[in-house]
């Protein structure tokens, strides 16, 4: 009798944990394969100074392991080398005319719809919507300030409010400031009126709060989901002297004479810079702190690699590294960014995942709105990319299955552009071209063979009729195929 009484248990037992499996274990498959996203972007990051690279005098270290085990991008670009304009087109894979967002977020532009809408549909929307935790850890600028008129100072910093943050339940943010050294920002929970202030350099900070968020120890997302954070780092965006003293050592005695090598950085027999002005020159003392950044930057980052693999987390995490665009340092005599010039045009992009993908160098001509769907695409998500997306999903490269590589990469530059004009061109594999129209309604057109000139030290706009009249059919064509009325 006990004997049937327990085979009857052992019965209703073995049909309840049946029951109870087919109901959870699909949730728990879905922790254990689905993989977590950690998408970091440093500001003002030129591809030149990735160390392995050899061009910058950096010291990248743990930026050079991710892309010897990773796959680096070698020529890709922000198609609208500033700050709100990539984070734009990042977080819902549309150019600058589609989101609107066609210059920097501040006040004076708000009235112009110059911001990211609530209707987005955003990368973090998507992830959300897929069964992700979603953090955003650093500079967000991608709201609009309350309208200011022309006359009145511009007002650049905002509080980005829950209802406008595409799904992200973790928030450790600010609009935009440049205090490197005393950051604030504002807590998932904080008001308006409640800012953190923290005395710490902003990227050893913003390390620290992902290492806890990692550890999730105070439940700062669903430890039963996979998490997506995206980490968007200040530095080494100006000002540059704003760095710690421990950084600062490796180019001690040195001037920016010293460490700016390319040969498009040019000084007269008085070391004075040529091709520029004295406002440039003065900037160009701080090169070497800008170097010291960028080391800084690559140490922090390596605090966080670490973290993941002792949490266990690292083999299952796609780790991105990019930047929003790169910074001039003196090239063609010009600082900072929003140029057409490699040095703030072509940016770093390193796509990390040695469980799935092998290592390797791929020279397509990826553009920025291509990042959302390309990544979804590798995270198993290609059905889930919006429709509305302008961007490709070029994901089966990772699988060295063949794609359609395009051949041009779009330059758009807005007003608040060095030559106070509207700017359109591309980049292919062997040329650059832009046109830059003034105010006045004169164009300026310049054209360099990368190939042959890869410091484009000369513009050969002119020099070859057959070769300009192609270049202004193709541009027409893009910009035709994109709406754009320019």
């Amino acid at each position: 009798m006990k004997i049937k009484i327990l085979q009857k248990l052992t019965l209703i037992s073995l049909v309840l944990c049946s029951v109870y499996s087919c109901k959870t274990e699909p949730k728990k498959e879905n922790i254990k394969t689905k993989p977590n996203l950690l998408f970091i972007f440093a500001d003002q990051y030129r591809q030149a100074s990735l160390g392995f690279l050899k061009e910058d005098p950096v010291h990248t270290p743990n930026l050079d392991q991710l892309a010897k085990e990773g796959v680096f991008f070698s020529e890709a670009v922000s198609n609208n080398p500033l700050c709100s304009p990539y984070r734009a087109m990042l977080m819902t894979g549309r150019y600058s005319l589609s989101t609107g967002v066609v210059e920097n977020c501040n006040s004076q532009r708000t009235a112009l719809g110059n911001y990211l809408k609530k209707d987005e549909i955003c990368f973090s929307d998507v992830l959300v919507e897929n069964g992700y935790s979603a953090g955003y850890v650093g500079k967000w600028h991608l709201d609009g300030p309350e309208p200011t008129p022309p006359d009145v100072k511009r007002v650049w910093d905002t509080w980005c409010s829950p209802d406008r943050r595409h799904g992200f339940s973790f928030w450790y943010a600010y609009g935009t400031h440049n205090r490197h050294n005393a950051p604030y920002y504002w807590t998932t929970d904080a008001k308006e009126d409640e800012k953190t202030y923290i005395k710490k350099w902003s990227a050893e900070h913003e390390a620290d709060v992902i290492i806890d968020y990692l550890k999730n120890n105070e439940k700062q997302r669903k430890s039963e989901e996979p998490f997506a954070l995206f980490w968007s780092i200040n530095p080494p965006h100006t000002p540059f002297k704003q760095v710690p003293e421990r950084y600062r050592k490796r180019y001690e005695g040195m001037t920016h004479k010293d460490v700016l090598n390319r040969p498009n950085v040019q000084f007269d027999d008085n070391y004075e810079l040529k091709r520029g002005d004295h406002g440039v020159e003065k900037r160009l003392d701080q090169a070497t702190d800008y170097f010291a950044s960028v080391n800084g930057v690559d140490d922090q980052i390596g605090r966080v690699i670490t973290k993941l693999k002792e949490a266990g987390l690292y083999e299952n995490t796609i780790i991105v590294f990019s930047a929003d665009h790169g910074e001039m340092l003196g090239s063609q005599g010009l600082m900072h960014k929003n140029v057409w010039f490699k040095e703030a045009y072509k940016i770093p992009l390193i796509v990390h995942y040695p469980k799935k993908v092998k290592p390797k160098t791929d020279d397509i001509l990826l553009s920025v709105p291509d990042y959302m769907p390309t990544i979804l695409g590798l995270m198993g998500l290609e059905n889930k990319i919006p429709n509305v997306v302008d961007g490709e999903n070029y994901a089966d490269l990772f699988f060295d299955k063949p794609v359609n590589r395009p051949e041009k990469q779009l330059y758009f530059g807005g007003k608040s552009f060095a030559s106070k004009g509207d700017a359109r061109g591309f980049r292919t594999k062997d040329y650059t071209y832009a046109v830059v129209k003034h105010e006045n309604g004169n164009k300026f057109h310049y054209l360099y063979n990368d190939a042959k000139d890869p410091y484009q030290m000369k513009n050969i706009w002119g020099e070859n009729p057959t070769l300009d009249n192609k270049m202004k059919t193709e541009l027409a064509t893009l910009l035709t195929s994109m709406n754009d009325p320019w």
